[in-house]
C-alpha cells in the first residue's frame, strides 16, 4: 500500500452511513480533474465533477456491494462463503458505452497449507492460478489465462519468501513481464517497500521506492519512482468518525502536479 497510494486530484467528499448492523449507504462527491490521452508528449486535463451512491449489505457468509456514478456506470460484487475453504464471487461493470459492460466469476478455495483459483470472464476469459507453501517461508505458485475472442494466452511463475522482518516476491509471466517487490518492516510503526517492473518486450523498465508511517492520529505514505516521480497520501483523524486526507503527486519531468484535499464522515 506504500507503493500505491489512492492518488487523486481536487476535491472528495465521502460520507459513510450505517443503517443496521448489516447494511451501509455510502455517498461520495468528487470535483477536479481527469487525464485525457493527446498526441503530444503531455496529457490533458479536463474538469469533472461526480456523485457515487453504494450500499453494502453484510449477511453471515453474504457479502454484497454496489455502487452508481451520475455517469450511468454500475458496479456491483457479489461473494458468498460456501464452506469455510470455499467462496464464490461475482464482479460486474455496467455502462451506456457499448462493448465497455464486463463481468468476471472467480471460485476461489484453500487448504492449511495452498490456494486456487478459477476464473471466468466476459469477452470469453478463462484464467486459473494456484500456490503452494514448500516451507514455513517459501511458497511458489504458477498461473494461465486464455482470451478467446483474442486468441492470447499466458502463463506466469511466481515465488514469495517471507521472513521475520521482510517480505520478497518475484514473477514472470509468459506476456514479457518481470516484477520484484520487497517489503521491510522496520518497527510497527515503519514500513519500507521497493519495485522493480521489467517489460522485455517494449524494452522499459521502472523502480520505486516507499514509505508507510503510521503516527498516533495520522498515517502518511508515499513513494519515489526511477521517472522522477514523487507522490504522498495523508490520513489524518481530526475526531472520532472523521478523517482529513491530503494527496499530492509532482512529475518534474512531464510538469504535472497533482494536488488533493478530501474528507471522510463516518465508519
Amino acid at each position: 500500500m506504500s507503493l500505491k497510494p489512492e492518488l487523486f486530484e481536487g476535491c472528495r467528499f465521502d460520507f459513510n452511513k450505517g443503517v443496521n448492523q448489516k447494511f451501509s449507504l455510502t455517498h461520495s462527491v468528487f470535483m477536479g480533474s481527469v487525464e485525457v490521452p493527446s498526441q503530444g508528449p503531455q496529457t490533458l486535463k479536463i474538469p469533472a465533477s461526480s456523485y457515487e451512491f453504494g450500499a453494502i449489505l453484510v449477511d453471515g457468509p453474504l457479502l454484497m456491494v454496489g455502487k452508481i456514478l451520475t455517469d450511468g456506470r454500475l458496479t456491483g460484487r457479489v461473494k458468498y462463503d460456501l464452506t469455510p475453504e470455499t467462496s464464490v464471487k461475482l464482479q460486474t461493470q455496467l455502462t451506456r458505452e457499448e462493448g465497455y459492460s464486463q463481468g468476471m466469476l472467480d471460485i476461489d478455495t484453500h487448504g492449511t497449507d495452498w490456494q486456487a483459483q478459477l476464473k471466468v470472464g466476459s469477452g470469453g476469459f478463462f484464467g486459473c492460478n494456484y500456490i503452494q507453501s514448500v516451507t514455513p517461508t517459501l511458497s511458489l505458485g504458477g498461473e494461465a489465462f486464455w482470451l478467446s475472442q483474442q486468441r492470447k494466452s499466458g502463463v506466469g511463475f511466481a515465488a514469495r519468501h517471507a521472513g521475520e522482518v521482510g517480505v520478497f516476491t518475484a514473477q514472470v509471466a509468459s506476456t514479457g513481464l518481470l516484477s520484484c517487490t520487497y517489503a521491510h518492516r522496520v518497527s510497527d510503526k515503519v514500513t519500507l517497500a521497493s519495485d522493480f517492473l521489467l517489460n522485455w518486450n517494449s524494452r522499459e523498465a521502472n523502480a520505486s521506492v516507499g514509505y508507510d508511517y503510521t503516527l498516533r492520529n495520522c498515517r502518511l505514505r508515499g513513494r519515489v519512482d526511477s521517472n522522477g516521480g514523487i507522490a504522498a497520501y495523508l490520513e489524518e483523524r481530526l475526531t472520532m468518525g472523521v478523517n482529513l486526507i491530503l494527496s499530492a503527486e509532482v512529475d518534474h519531468g512531464k510538469k504535472d502536479y497533482r494536488f488533493g484535499f478530501g474528507l471522510t464522515v463516518g465508519e
